[in-house]
């Protein structure tokens, strides 16, 4: 669909066409509405190159993610496409999966004037080094966060989210929790482990078992889980960093032949949809999955339209779900 076509079924002149695009206040709203309505029957999606030329922007955004076969990142990139292309964006998706290299190959876009910003969902401990590789570009930094510097984020609060799932354990008569965690190059992990210690600390609860997860699948949830089980005294209930591990917990505790929530009580992390999928049905710290994303656009965005604009900190809220696993 050509802008000449668009001028025809409007029945306008083509600069009248081009000056609604290019939203001109010299247009007439009858004719305005004339060609919106015209767009909006066709299908018409202006050439993006020149709009490129017009605006010297890319209306591309790079979204690096560490491991896009995670649920929580997977439904975070649909919020944040949801959002770019509610604002004329699209999105070209990096999955670098935290190695340095390839993130170097993806953010070479930046030099080439091929992306306008960059959403990255990276381990808090490459911040800095992605940092020299970004310098100036806009930049927003989803989940992992830095308590001070110049890049604005959006996340939940880690710390408080763990502490409510092992005060409610503690709550329900469990003595022995123990969890079950990943890689602690990830700021999350710290903070979930911190929220976890910090509470039995306060209820004078002796048990501590913590197992580190190979990788966020629920083959590593199963391995960790099994480990848990081999050790003596054994959990009475298990927190884990992710659904995809609690997942893994379930599937090792019915291997060994013991009952949830009767013998061990599981909890995740993150409200995916495997979380319903599972049986029993697992209690879970729900994120606001596609709501950060969504969020991480407006703050890039607005970095893009104002680069001077202050950096944001924005902590989303997070509720817990009560399900068949506690």
């Amino acid at each position: 669909m050509s802008i000449q076509k668009i001028a025809q079924l409007a029945g306008v002149s083509v600069a009248t066409v081009s000056r609604v695009l290019n939203n001109s206040d010299t247009v007439k709203a009858k004719n305005r509405d004339r060609v919106l309505q015209a767009i909006k029957e066709a299908n018409y999606q202006p050439n993006l190159l020149a709009r490129q030329l017009r605006t010297s922007r890319s209306y591309m955004i790079l979204v690096m993610v560490s491991n896009i076969a995670n649920p929580f990142c997977a439904e975070v990139v649909k919020g944040i496409e949801e959002q770019a292309e509610k604002n004329g964006y699209r999105i070209l998706l990096c999955n670098s999966g935290s190695d340095i290299e390839r993130s170097r190959s993806g953010l070479s876009l930046l030099t080439g004037k091929m992306v306008d910003g960059i959403i990255t969902m990276d381990a808090f401990t490459r911040l800095t080094e992605l940092a020299a590789l970004i310098g100036d570009a806009p930049w927003v930094q989803c989940a992992e966060y830095a308590d001070a510097g110049a890049v604005s984020c959006v996340g939940i609060n880690d710390v408080d989210a763990s502490q409510h799932v092992v005060s409610r354990l503690a709550d329900g008569g469990r003595q022995r929790i123990a969890l079950i965690n990943h890689d602690l190059s990830y700021k999350y992990a710290r903070l979930r482990e911190r929220g976890y210690k910090s509470v039995l600390h306060l209820r004078d609860l002796t048990y501590q078992a913590i197992e580190y997860a190979s990788d966020l699948s629920a083959a590593a949830g199963m391995a960790a889980m099994t480990r848990l089980l081999a050790a003596e005294p054994r959990p009475d209930a298990v927190f884990a960093v992710s659904d995809t591990l609690a997942a893994g917990a379930l599937r090792a505790i019915e291997k060994a032949g013991l009952r949830v929530p009767q013998d061990i009580a599981v909890v995740g992390f993150d409200g995916t949809e495997l979380s319903e999928m599972v049986s029993p049905q697992l209690s879970t710290i729900e994120q606001p999955s596609r709501d950060i994303g969504r969020k991480a656009v407006d703050l890039l965005l607005n970095k893009i339209d104002n680069p001077d604009a202050p950096t944001e900190r924005v902590m989303m809220n997070w509720h817990f779900i009560s399900r068949a696993s506690t």
